[in-house]
């Protein structure tokens, strides 16, 4: 009913920059919050940014003043914007939103299938 689908990653230097991209297809009635996430090898999925369907955002100490997200709600992207990147940074990156689908009135959570980000020399 509802597609996620990021785009953006790829191998990056330390230091450099990356633009992550999502777009959200299907039923959808309305977008609430979305959010970027990601899990390195080993490790559990954690949240990197968040965005309200009004714009306020939140973010993961890790990434503060590095990372910035940002949704276009007229064309239901989401972006995340990624500079001085580490080499702890490296993970795959996932989409994720909370959507009301039409002809229901509860919100549901959907994910992307996630784009790899490496940071490496």
């Amino acid at each position: 009913q509802v597609q996620l689908v990021e785009s953006g990653g790829g191998l990056v230097q330390p230091g450099g920059s990356l633009r992550l991209s999502c777009v959200a297809s299907g039923s959808i009635f309305r977008i609430s919050n979305m959010a970027w996430y990601r899990q390195a090898p080993g490790k559990e999925r954690e949240l990197v940014a968040d965005i309200t369907g009004g714009g306020s955002t939140d973010y993961a100490d890790s990434v503060k003043g590095r990372f910035t997200i940002a949704r276009d709600n007229a064309k239901k992207l989401l972006y995340l914007q990624m500079n001085s990147l580490k080499p702890e940074d490296t993970a795959v990156y996932y989409c994720n939103a909370k959507v009301v689908v039409h002809g229901t009135l509860y919100l549901s959570d959907y994910w992307g299938q996630g784009t790899r980000v490496t940071v490496s020399s």
